[in-house]
């Protein structure tokens, strides 16, 4: 099973060092490349008062954060939720900056799961062009009318969306799902069927074919279906 996970985080800041903690972090996990409908998410009390400047990228406040947990009383869940699931981050750096300083704080080793850094991906793609969530929102044709402000759990939401496209769209999802079902399925009373999902046919067999076929059936010797 391949599981990824898209990840987001809100903080007070740019940059742990200088004293800035997390106040959102948002999750949602992805199975061989599509949504599954599970998510992880928690506002969390940042111990510190909000800079104008992040208020008004995610309109978190003081008053709002004040009773919300600390991050050592959600760490666990949130590691649980991970687990050994391959990252995916817009801006990797700057969330795995403010993730393994928090982790840092209360004795956890950081992390060393693999990661997908989408703007790095979308650069590769899309040279010289504006590749921030909301840009590539747009190329993709991804409804992201409803983010007026930042959030983890939402940003995470419309990043799994841009992930999808950036490998191909949804198309590619669905057919990697459909050969995921059909491999856990070849196994059957000890007998392995062939690897390969064909897609339906898009016309009925030509005379040429039916006549190749009914010469292929007379070659039989004693069919099952005559018995």
């Amino acid at each position: 099973m391949t599981r990824e996970i898209a990840f987001d985080t809100e903080t007070t800041g740019l940059d742990p060092r200088a004293g800035h903690r997390l106040v959102e972090i948002g999750c949602v996990e992805l199975i061989h490349g599509m949504p599954s409908g599970k998510s992880w998410h928690s506002y969390l009390n940042p111990e510190r008062d909000m800079p104008e400047e992040a208020f008004n990228v995610h309109g978190l406040s003081v008053d709002f954060l004040q009773d919300k947990p600390l991050f050592a009383e959600v760490v666990e869940g949130f590691l649980t939720f991970v687990g050994d699931a391959t990252l995916v981050i817009h801006n990797a750096a700057f969330d795995l900056g403010f993730i393994n300083a928090e982790l840092d704080k209360v004795g956890r080793p950081a992390l060393t799961n693999a990661f997908v850094d989408t703007v790095s991906v979308a650069r590769r793609k899309f040279p010289g062009q504006r590749n921030s969530l909301d840009a590539l929102c747009d190329r993709f044709g991804i409804n992201n009318a409803h983010r007026t402000k930042h959030g983890a759990l939402l940003d995470a939401e419309l990043l799994a969306e841009v992930y999808i496209e950036l490998n191909g769209g949804r198309q590619r999802g669905l057919d990697l799902a459909a050969a995921a079902t059909a491999a856990a399925a070849q196994v059957s009373e000890g007998t392995v069927a062939a690897s390969v999902v064909r897609a339906a046919r898009a016309h009925a067999p030509s005379p040429a074919e039916l006549a190749a076929h009914e010469g292929f059936i007379k070659k039989l010797s004693d069919p099952l279906w005559l018995k």
